[in-house]
């Protein structure tokens, strides 16, 4: 049997600012974006490289989807973007003007600084320790 999670669903406040903040300031590709209906898109986003897993963005349709915007996971870090290169990635987002809620710093599992999305999302940048 072969599975693997092919999307991770993130709530957003609008399809258009989330494509905006995604594709062009964090470097992400537009897998797709159909339109199913007149306020519903199927809209998936994924980190350059990656052949797994993407990131649907889902519009908040209620005031419960609207207030979990921004806290997924009630103040955690929210997804991992794993790097080949973490100082390449960091200054990338730095010139991007990428919220950085701490300076990078070395840990025994590698190189990661957390940083906010645009909703209020915290991430990881991480460049896993050789070996």
């Amino acid at each position: 049997m072969t599975q693997h999670i092919s999307a991770v669903t993130l709530v957003v406040p609008d399809y258009d600012e989330a494509i905006a903040f995604y594709v062009r300031r964090l470097g992400f590709r537009l897998v797709e974006d159909t339109a199913l209906s007149a306020t519903k898109r199927w809209v998936v986003v994924a980190p350059p490289g990656s052949h797994g897993t993407g990131l649907l963005l889902a519009k908040a349709d209620s005031a419960g989807q609207l207030a979990a915007i921004g806290n997924q996971t009630g103040g955690r870090v929210f997804l991992i973007l794993k790097t080949d290169d973490f100082d390449r990635d960091y200054a990338r987002f730095n010139r991007a003007g990428i919220e950085f809620l701490e300076e990078p710093r070395l840990e025994a599992y590698g190189k990661v600084v957390v940083f906010r999305d645009a909703f209020g999302n915290k991430w990881d940048l991480i460049q896993p320790a050789a070996g």
